[in-house]
């Protein structure tokens, strides 16, 4: 079969490990069995092979690329696929287990949680950059809000239910059963569909939960998470409250910036002060763990309603995106930032999650962000 040549073309800034993807007009068969050669390297690199509503698509990591080069590559048969670390994905009970490398964390879906955790993240050095608690007991650790588990989806009014906090009389989501779970050389998928009910077991909404977790060095980590809420026979309302993260995250203890971490957002804003309530592209949350510096961030896509979010991010250890607490947020203004979804239709939200060395400016997340949202443009050429 003939080569493809693709090309890649980086914008404004330099790009370093930047998922990037091309889609093909090939038989998905013929694509997997070809390898993806950088031309500058004159090696093959990890490609991987999607189908969806019978269209190909090849992605891959583009390790690296100055501002306004364009890098080649070239999709053939005549060489083998490089060997390289998978994403690994295990069903087991309950859960499963993601490894990348020796590293490895965890999407648990038993109901004996109140709703799905994505639990632990491991940081660049090791290190779980998540609270740890209540999922295991720690040293040290913040034993308040035992809702705030880790990496999870959640709002507190959901038609008047309560599916944030686990107090008396709370909601709960409900895993159903995957779309996907699979693993790869490039990223690993989990596709869940999952039921939103209230107190007495009522079902309130639905979703679908997606998370990419892409195979990185060990000096980042990059997660993206897809959520598409689905209203049923009646409409659903998210109501206005500041007790709801679409993506929320809960600090390990010693990043809190109660104990010397730092909170900081796209604009500059710091901690809690500067940010709570704050609308923002992006909010990064760093400390030190285990003697290095490392910080979690969390990005927002244009496509999501109100971009840019607003945050409810505290000193100790909570950041989440929360589109609708308005009424708190912009408080003494009279605003009811509630949100109805009509019976039948759908809403969505894209968000990511960089783990990184260092501050957000050590960790160069300005421009992560920026690649995420404006990444390098792909072409096939041939």
């Amino acid at each position: 079969m003939a080569d493809v040549k693709i090309a890649v073309e980086a914008k404004q800034r330099a790009t370093v490990f930047c998922p990037v993807s091309v889609e093909l007009a090939l038989p998905p068969e013929k694509v997997q069995g070809m390898a993806l050669v950088d031309e500058q390297r004159d090696a093959a690199v990890p490609a991987q092979v999607v189908v969806v509503d019978g269209r190909c698509r090849l992605h891959w990591i583009l390790e690296s690329a100055a501002a306004g080069q364009v890098r080649n590559f070239t999709l053939t048969d005549a060489v083998e696929a490089p060997e390289s670390p998978y994403v690994d994905l295990t069903e087991l009970s309950g859960k499963v287990e993601i490894r990348i490398g020796g590293e490895f964390f965890s999407y648990y879906h038993s109901q004996q949680y109140v709703r799905p955790v994505l639990y632990p993240i491991i940081g660049p050095f090791g290190q779980g950059v998540t609270r740890a608690h209540p999922m295991e007991e720690v040293e040290n650790d913040h034993k308040d809000h035992p809702h705030h588990k880790s990496v999870w989806v959640a709002w507190g009014d959901v038609n008047g239910s309560d599916n944030w906090s686990e107090q008396e009389g709370h909601g709960s989501v409900v895993h159903r059963g995957f779309d996907d779970c699979e693993g790869g050389p490039v990223f690993g998928c989990i596709g869940t569909r999952n039921d939103w009910l209230d107190k007495a077991g009522n079902k309130l909404m639905d979703d679908c939960l997606v998370y990419r977790i892409y195979n990185l060095p060990g000096s980042a980590r990059f997660v993206e998470m897809d959520v598409t809420f689905k209203a049923g026979a009646k409409d659903v309302r998210f109501g206005d409250t500041k007790e709801g993260g679409i993506c929320s995250v809960r600090v390990a203890a010693p990043m809190e910036a109660d104990r010397g971490g730092r909170i900081e957002n796209a604009y500059g804003g710091v901690n809690e002060d500067e940010t709570w309530g704050k609308r923002a592209p992006w909010c990064d949350y760093s400390g030190t763990v285990g003697g290095h510096r490392v910080g979690i961030c969390v990005f927002d896509h244009p496509s999501n309603l109100r971009y840019p979010t607003y945050w409810h991010v505290r000193n100790y250890g909570l950041m989440t995106a929360n589109p609708f607490g308005l009424s708190q947020f912009l408080a003494p203004e009279k605003v009811d930032g509630s949100f109805v979804l009509p019976a039948g239709q759908s809403l969505a939200f894209r968000y990511a999650i960089f783990v990184h060395a260092g501050d957000a400016t050590e960790g160069g997340v300005r421009n992560r962000y920026l690649d995420w949202v404006f990444p390098p443009k792909t072409k096939v050429v041939v």
